[in-house]
């Protein structure tokens, strides 16, 4: 989780471009990042799959206005409105964008294609129905942020009484990785956002990244079914949080323009 998703990428770049913010091949770049080549398909008007400039310009003329992010897991449709054929599509690649202004949801499916050693990544947003209505389970920014503080207080104690915070040399490599992208000055969102929503949203990649180490990390401390099983309690509502967390962050321009 400590990655940065595909589709907090598309939201925060395409509602940047449809506020007239960011030139159309700043978007696109910004939203293909390291990938080789993103393409939609499913677009209405289309025949087959489109580039992203011509992508988000059609999104657009069919009434989008907006963007939100959805990450789903099982049991947990978090960003989602239906209907059940996009929700199980979206759970399953554990991401999607929907569109705010027109019933469109993308769902992105990733391809790896090269030889060893040269392989690139190639990525197909699929354009499907959604049901217009409230997204599920999304906090305001503000609700958002006091969750992440309650949840790391309410989990502290445990992750480190079962040594579970992340330690040797994976964990070591991915805070300095972490670091790093931080101390390039990586843009967390796009223009257009408030600061709180990119404070919110670094704050969540962290805890994120946390989470990932300690599930990672083998039992750490953990060596009864006990001491495992209380770990796994007190690592999911905080994973959730943070889920919860950067949803809000990338959503909470189209929030914003919802209350006026």
């Amino acid at each position: 989780m400590f990655s940065e998703p595909r589709s907090g990428r598309l939201a925060a770049w395409g509602n940047a471009l449809l506020a007239g913010l960011v030139s159309p091949d700043d978007a696109v770049l910004a939203i293909v990042g390291d990938d080789a080549v993103h393409r939609m398909e499913g677009l209405p008007g289309e025949s087959g799959p489109v580039g992203l400039t011509l992508a988000l310009g059609r999104l657009r003329t069919l009434g989008a206005t907006g963007l939100r992010v959805a990450l789903p897991a099982p049991g947990h449709p978090l960003g989602l409105s239906g209907p059940p054929e996009f929700n199980a599509r979206a759970i399953e690649a554990e991401e999607a964008v929907v569109c705010y202004g027109t019933a469109l949801g993308l769902v992105p499916e990733v391809y790896e294609a090269g030889p060893d050693g040269d392989v690139h990544v190639e990525v197909v947003w699929h354009c499907l129905p959604v049901r217009e209505a409230p997204p599920a389970d999304v906090p305001s920014l503000g609700e958002a942020e006091r969750e992440l503080a309650e949840a790391l207080r309410d989990a502290t104690e445990v992750l480190s009484r079962l040594d579970v915070a992340g330690s040797g040399p994976v964990a070591d490599a991915a805070i300095e990785a972490y670091r790093a992208r931080a101390e390039r000055g990586r843009e967390v969102l796009a223009p257009g956002y408030p600061p709180r929503a990119a404070r919110v949203l670094e704050l969540a990649e962290r805890v994120g990244m946390l989470v990932a180490l300690a599930e990672s990390n083998g039992h750490g401390g953990a060596v009864t079914s006990g001491e495992m099983a209380a770990r796994a309690l007190a690592l999911r509502p905080v994973e959730r949080t943070a889920r919860r967390a950067q949803v809000a962050a990338y959503n909470s321009v189209v929030e914003e323009r919802e209350r006026w």
